[in-house]
């Protein structure tokens, strides 16, 4: 039995799943992909000090930047968490806006062909020759729904959704079938949908503060952590938080590709959240009153 809390970032999932918490009696495990590495706190927005103190938190600050971290690894530590947490008699929330790994652990992770080692090489040359933004519109050519999803800087999952294609399957295909599995957890899911324009101006606010309050600090880390290359497929945010403290890109240029990014990604998230079944979508302002009234009733219902 558990409590999905998800929405696009910058939604406030956060101070909801907090208040939440402490009203329900639960402890909270994180679903989000960027907050489970170590050391960047600032830019993936964890929840505060203060958050953590008030309410048990799980599946933060897993692994180092760079580490690799995929939705089955993820699913077998929440798995082991809710089983801990329903062992106290406490209700696991499960706050993310990571839509792949919400799925897969309401409804396993997807079976999916085999990785192909001479196909990778080739595509891997391929982007290195004429540029990764050429191979994401390659992909967009057989799969536009996964095109849409992934960044075309991010090599990795763009070779990856192209080695799907190969197969004769799309990802996006396999996605959609997955999501209709039986769930493995008896499960409230439930999403925030702010209006779009305020939902933008919240994160354009939040990137500012994000830059204010210490992503460039973090930055320098990263660069004295890894000799002056930090690893990819970063957080958003963070390749262009090395470039300023690289002097090579102004503050207010990086702080509108950052912010023009996050819209983007809550943009895909929503997306990905309208394909699920059975979500019950809360619009901003929440009475958290009879949020937690709702929960309590679900979770004594036969």
């Amino acid at each position: 039995m558990i409590v999905v809390l998800a929405g696009p970032t910058g939604s406030g999932k956060t101070s909801l799943a907090v208040d939440l918490a402490r009203r329900v009696g639960g402890e909270i495990v994180n679903a989000d992909s960027q907050q489970l590495y170590r050391h960047l706190d600032v830019g993936t927005a964890k929840p505060t000090e203060t958050e953590r103190d008030s309410v048990p938190h799980h599946l933060l600050d897993l692994a180092e930047p760079g580490e690799g971290m995929d939705a089955a690894r993820f699913v077998a530590l929440a798995d082991q968490a809710i089983e801990a947490i329903a062992a106290r008699g406490r209700l696991p929330l499960v706050v993310g806006g990571t839509g792949l790994y919400l799925r897969a652990l309401l409804h396993g992770v997807v079976e999916a062909p085999g990785r192909d080692p001479a196909l990778r090489s080739r595509l891997t040359a391929e982007a290195e020759a004429r540029g990764r933004p050429a191979l994401h519109a390659r992909l967009a050519l057989v799969d536009p729904e996964a095109a849409a999803r992934i960044r075309p800087n991010d090599l990795v999952r763009v070779v990856r959704a192209l080695e799907i294609a190969a197969g004769g399957q799309t990802q996006t295909a396999l996605h959609a079938a997955h999501a209709f599995r039986p769930q493995r957890h008896r499960a409230l899911f439930l999403a925030l949908d702010p209006p779009r324009q305020a939902l933008c101006s919240r994160i354009e606010a939040r990137v500012e503060a994000m830059f204010a309050a210490g992503l460039l600090e973090e930055a320098r880390w990263l660069l004295d952590r890894f000799g002056g290359s930090p690893p990819p497929r970063l957080p958003i945010g963070y390749a262009e938080a090395v470039e300023v403290v690289r002097g090579n890109l102004a503050l207010g240029e990086a702080i509108r590709s950052v912010q023009a990014k996050h819209r983007q990604y809550a943009r895909r998230q929503v997306i990905w959240l309208r394909r699920e079944a059975g979500v019950e979508w809360l619009a901003p302002p929440v009475d958290r009153d009879a949020l937690a009234r709702r929960v309590t009733a679900w979770r004594v219902a036969p």
